[in-house]
């Protein structure tokens, strides 16, 4: 089913949040996203999604209607483009190069993955009926996530910077892989479940 919301693409909602002063980087609106369409959670809606982004009492407020339309629109078409991608299999993250900040590249990642996906797939409830196997698979991307913070920490003491971005590489592909496993083997199985409605 082709989706009703086109997604503005990245440089304009970066701009987006940026307008409504939403403090999560692109990243990790979009592995929250994923980890939200693939959440056990039933009572998980989008729009309980977009809300977390901002601290509880602090949601932007919008003026009219019309205003209100497109905000949604825009998150919706975000939503929806990250429903494609997993039904596909296909969640990646952002591309890095050897030159880029990499202690920034690596909070990055370290939010991406444990504020982004991890978060996503409890969906604020820690007490979700999963395999152990899903659940193993999800606590290891937590650790992952540290690992992240870990290779921060070398750069602080100027480790070798191409061995640094190679590990980084190496938990890349080790994180895509766990969530590619759990889009296979959990989301897949029961996606028409999964498109959750807006509200």
């Amino acid at each position: 089913m082709k989706s009703e919301n086109k997604y503005i693409g990245d440089d304009k909602f970066k701009n987006f949040l940026t307008h409504y002063g939403c403090q999560a980087p692109l990243d990790v609106v979009k592995l929250r996203f994923a980890g939200a369409i693939c959440s056990p959670n039933a009572d998980l809606r989008p729009t309980d999604v977009i809300a977390s982004f901002w601290p509880e009492n602090t949601t932007p407020r919008l003026e009219t209607k019309n205003e209100a339309e497109l905000f949604f629109k825009f998150f919706m078409g975000l939503w929806d483009e990250m429903f494609f991608l997993v039904r596909e299999n296909k969640i990646k993250l952002s591309h890095i190069s050897p030159s880029d900040d990499l202690q920034n590249v690596c909070r990055q990642r370290f939010e991406a993955v444990e504020m982004g996906f991890v978060e996503g797939f409890f969906g604020g409830n820690d007490n979700l009926k999963i395999p152990a196997y899903i659940a193993e698979i999800v606590d290891s991307l937590s650790q992952l996530a540290l690992l992240y913070k870990s290779l921060s920490a070398k750069i602080e003491k100027k480790d070798n910077r191409q061995n640094v971005f190679d590990a980084i590489i190496d938990c890349d592909k080790m994180a895509m892989k766990s969530i590619g496993f759990v889009i296979e083997n959990y989301a897949l199985p029961h996606i028409a479940e999964l498109q959750r409605k807006p509200n």
